[in-house]
């Protein structure tokens, strides 16, 4: 499979502060990629620099082989899709998402028919004769999708296109997103903050800390194998554990990731632990418990009686849950 977007060494800093150091970065042909960190962790300003918006202060990037240092935002095959949509409020929807045909010089019948073609693909036909300003803003969200998709591009870049909806809405258009991606075929590539959008729409996910990429790999490696604390506790819940807990429960010296989701109340003989606290979540219980000194917060699903605060209890788990991470930062 050809690689669509390449990373070699690329630092981009401004002044003093890193914002991207030392990336080596392969996006595959066809790949939803999804960056993945929390503000300031550089992931905005790797999609800054594939688009073209910033350029490398060193390093080199390549765009389905060809090198992108220099080369103009206009002039390479992606296009950018923005959290705040920037549409043009005194333009029609239709001449909204048929702009970029119009500033290459396409006719206007033709720039119209391929406007339609596009508000279709993100289910609103016949929108093209309204206002941005007649829109919801889930619908003016897919207005700037058709606008982005109009021009062919072989690279979508999503700058956290969801982050200004309401929860409903925003796990909607995850699902329209990844069925979209799945129809075109084209590599997109997301930027976002929240770890549930990572990992239910990436077929890949790089997770991002101070300009550097901390892991790279699917949803389920990243949650089951985080390698370092950072990414044990920024992508989903986790109980961190410190390494003489760790060579305890495993004979091994280092830190350690156990989910709240593998804890169970023991039927048997397991670890002791002390219930300090206890939050009803609909579909399960997340239980906070003290084990030896170390806090634990462990999930039980809905139907299991919950034990009261203060009750002694033994808990356990499959070894193979507890992950011993490489790193320790």
């Amino acid at each position: 499979m050809q690689t669509a977007v390449a990373f070699s060494k690329v630092s981009r800093h401004f002044g003093s502060v890193r914002a991207v150091d030392d990336v080596d970065l392969e996006i595959a042909e066809g790949e939803f990629f999804a960056m993945l960190g929390p503000s300031g962790s550089g992931k905005t300003t790797c999609l800054r620099l594939i688009a073209g918006f910033e350029q490398p202060t060193s390093g080199h990037i390549e765009i389905f082989g060809e090198t992108a240092e220099g080369v103009p935002p206009y002039r390479r095959n992606v296009n950018t899709v923005f959290q705040d949509y920037a549409l043009f409020p005194h333009l029609s929807v239709a001449d909204n998402v048929g702009y970029g045909p119009m500033i290459r010089g396409v006719a206007k019948a033709e720039r119209m028919k391929s406007a339609e073609e596009a508000l279709a693909l993100v289910q609103l036909p016949g929108y093209g004769d309204r206002q941005p300003g007649q829109l919801s803003g889930g619908q003016r969200q897919r207005v700037a999708l058709a606008r982005a998709l109009i021009n062919k591009p072989k690279v979508l870049l999503l700058d956290e296109p969801l982050g200004a909806l309401d929860l409903k809405l925003r796990e909607q258009m995850q699902e329209e997103l990844k069925a979209l991606q799945r129809t075109l075929g084209i590599t997109f590539v997301f930027v976002t903050h929240d770890q549930g959008e990572a990992l239910s729409m990436a077929d890949r996910v790089a997770v991002f800390n101070h300009g550097k990429i901390m892991q790279i790999g699917a949803p389920e490696e990243i949650y089951r194998a985080p390698r370092s604390r950072f990414v044990a506790d920024f992508v989903g819940s986790s109980n961190v554990l410190p390494p003489e807990m760790t060579e305890r429960l495993a004979g091994r010296r280092a830190w350690a990731s156990l989910r709240p989701e593998a804890i169970r109340i023991a039927s048997g003989d397991g670890e002791q632990a002390t219930v300090t606290g206890h939050s009803y979540l609909g579909a399960a219980t997340k239980l906070a418990v003290d084990m030896g000194g170390q806090r634990l917060t462990m999930l039980l699903p809905a139907g299991v009686p919950v034990p009261a605060t203060g009750q002694t209890i033994a808990i356990e788990w499959n070894p193979a849950d507890l992950h011993v991470m490489e790193d320790e930062q």
